[in-house]
C-alpha cells in the first residue's frame, strides 16, 4: 500500500525526443518553511507558487491545528500567524503524512512553547528515526515519548521553561539544523548551531527575511550559526522559486532519452541545492543556466537540458553530498547510461530517507542488467551506455517518491520498460509529474497490469 491509497503500478517505455517546457512546482523546502515561519510572525504573509503536494498540504493542516489561519485565494495563500511562541495545543494527532521534513521541523517550531503535541505518518515516516532532532531538542527541555527506536507515533511535551543551546549536529542534516534554530526561536539568548559540512541554508535565509536575528561564519569547528531568541516575526510576502529536487527529473530524462531539449524555468540554484546540476556538468551532460537572476535572495536561472550520449562516470565529491543528497537515486538512473563507474562516497543519510535509498536503488538497477557495489555511506553504478540497458524488470517503491521517478525516468531509455510497483507516493511532492512528463512526450502510463 501506499499509505495514500491502493497502489498505483506505472511503466515508463522507451521513449522519443522529449520537447517543450517543464514547468515544476515550487520547491518543497521554501513551501514547508514559508507555513511555518507564516505563522510564527505576527501578521499575514502571503505565499505564492507553493507547492500543493500532499506533504506541504499536511504541514499546512499542522499549522492550523497549532492555531494559525490559513487559507488559499485564487493562486495565493494566506498565513494568518500568532508569533513565535504562540502556538495552541493541539486538540488531535497531527498525520505528517510521508513527509520527514514537515514532522521534524515542526517538532522543531514547537519544542519551546508549553503544550504537548502527539504526531504520526504514515507507515514510511513512522518507521524512520526521530532521535536526530529529539535529541537536541531535549537539550532546550523538550520531552519525547515514542515508540523504540524514537520512532512515530511520538508525543512531544514542549518545554516550559527553554534554555539556549549550542548543538553541533553529528551528520550533515539540513532539518536537524532547522529543527534546532525553529526551537531556539522562542528560548532566551542565542541558540547556536554548528556545520561540519554546510546543509542547504533556506532557513537561515528565511529566518532573517522574517526579521530574526541571525549570523552564519565559517570558523575552525566549521560553520557556525546563530539566533538570537525571541524576536517577533514580521510577515512577508514570498514568491517560491520552482524546486531544484522535482527539476532533477525533466532534466536527467532529456539527458538520456535520444534527441531530447527540454527547457524547465525559473529554477532555484541555491548553491547548497545544486549538487546535481554540478555533477551532471562534471559528466558530460549538455545542460546549460539561462537568465541568471536573483529573486527573493536566491539564486534562479532557466535549464535548458539536452540528449548526451557521451556521458561518463565520476567520482563524486563527498563533500557535495548535502547539495544533492535528495537527487542520488535518479543520479544512479543516469549513472546506467554512462560510460564507466560513478562512485558516490559520504551518502550514509540516504540510509535513513523515506526508504533506504541506496538499497531499493541498488536492487532496482541490479534487476534491470546493471552492476552496483555499496558500502554503508557510498555506492557505486558501472554503466554500460547507450542503447545497452537492458530493464525489463517491475521494481519496489518502497513508499518513496523519489525511487518511484527515478526508475520510470530510467525506463524512457532502457531497451525494455521499467515498471514500479506503486507510483502513488510521487504525489507528496511532484503531484503533476505523470502529466508534466507526458506533455514532453515521455511514455508513462498508469499500469493496468498488476505489478
Amino acid at each position: 500500500m501506499s499509505g495514500h491509497g491502493d497502489p498505483i503500478p506505472m511503466e515508463a517505455c522507451k521513449s522519443g525526443p522529449l520537447r517543450g517546457e517543464a514547468h515544476v512546482p515550487g520547491d518543497k523546502s521554501i513551501s514547508h518553511r514559508s507555513l511555518i515561519l507564516g505563522a510564527l510572525a505576527v501578521g499575514e504573509t502571503r505565499v505564492t507558487g507553493l507547492l500543493e503536494g500532499q506533504d506541504v498540504l499536511d504541514t499546512g493542516r499542522a499549522m492550523r491545528a497549532f492555531g494559525a489561519e490559513m487559507e488559499k485565494r485564487g493562486d495565493t495563500w494566506h498565513v494568518h500567524g500568532v508569533g513565535v511562541g504562540g502556538f495552541a495545543e493541539p486538540d488531535r494527532v497531527i498525520d505528517c503524512g510521508n513527509s520527514g521534513t514537515g514532522v521534524r521541523l515542526i517538532m522543531g517550531a514547537m519544542a519551546t512553547a508549553p503544550i504537548a503535541a502527539t504526531f504520526t505518518g504514515d507507515a514510511s515516516l513512522n518507521s524512520r528515526p526521530m532521535a536526530r532532532v529529539t535529541d537536541p531538542l531535549a537539550l532546550f527541555g523538550a520531552r519525547a515519548y515514542g515508540r523504540s527506536g524514537g520512532r512515530l507515533p511520538m508525543t512531544i511535551l514542549g518545554a516550559r521553561d527553554p534554555l539556549p543551546v549550542r548543538y553541533a549536529t553529528p551528520v550533515p542534516s539540513a532539518q536537524v539544523k532547522s529543527a534546532v534554530l525553529l526551537a531556539g526561536l522562542n528560548a532566551p539568548g542565542e541558540t547556536v548551531v554548528i556545520e561540519r559540512e554546510a546543509t542547504r541554508d533556506h532557513s537561515e535565509r528565511m529566518l532573517a527575511g522574517f526579521g530574526a536575528r541571525i549570523a552564519s561564519e565559517d570558523g575552525k569547528e566549521g560553520r557556525v550559526i546563530t539566533l538570537q531568541g525571541r524576536p517577533e516575526l514580521k510577515p512577508q510576502t514570498i514568491t517560491v522559486p520552482r524546486d531544484p529536487s522535482s527539476a532533477a527529473f525533466p532534466v536527467c530524462a532529456a539527458l538520456i532519452t535520444e534527441d531530447s531539449d527540454v527547457l524547465v524555468p525559473n529554477i532555484g540554484l541555491n548553491p547548497t541545492r545544486a549538487g546535481l546540476f554540478t555533477t551532471l556538468r562534471e559528466m558530460g551532460a549538455d545542460l546549460t543556466y539561462e537568465n541568471m537572476r536573483d529573486e527573493g535572495g536566491e539564486p534562479v536561472a532557466d535549464l535548458r537540458a539536452r540528449f548526451s550520449p557521451d556521458l561518463r562516470g565520476i567520482e563524486v565529491p563527498p563533500e557535495r553530498a548535502a547539495s544533492m543528497i535528495d537527487e542520488y537515486p535518479v543520479l544512479s538512473a543516469v549513472a546506467a547510461f554512462a560510460q564507466g563507474r560513478t562512485h558516490m562516497p559520504g551518502v550514509r543519510e540516504l540510509r535513513v530517507k523515506e526508504s533506504d535509498r541506496i538499497d531499493a536503488m541498488a536492487v532496482g538497477l541490479r534487476a534491470a542488467g546493471i552492476a552496483v557495489d555499496e558500502g554503508d555511506d557510498w555506492w557505486s553504478v558501472q554503466g554500460r551506455g547507450f542503447g545497452d540497458v537492458p530493464g525489463g524488470v517491475t521494481v519496489a517503491s518502497r513508499l518513496d517518491h523519489r525511487i518511484a521517478m527515478s526508475f520510470l525516468v530510467m525506463g524512457l531509455a532502457t531497451e525494455a520498460p521499467m515498471r514500479v510497483d506503486d507510483g502513488g507516493p510521487i504525489a507528496t511532492s511532484f503531484p503533476i509529474f505523470e502529466t508534466l512528463m507526458q506533455g514532453l512526450g515521455a511514455s508513462i502510463i498508469r499500469d493496468t497490469v498488476p505489478a
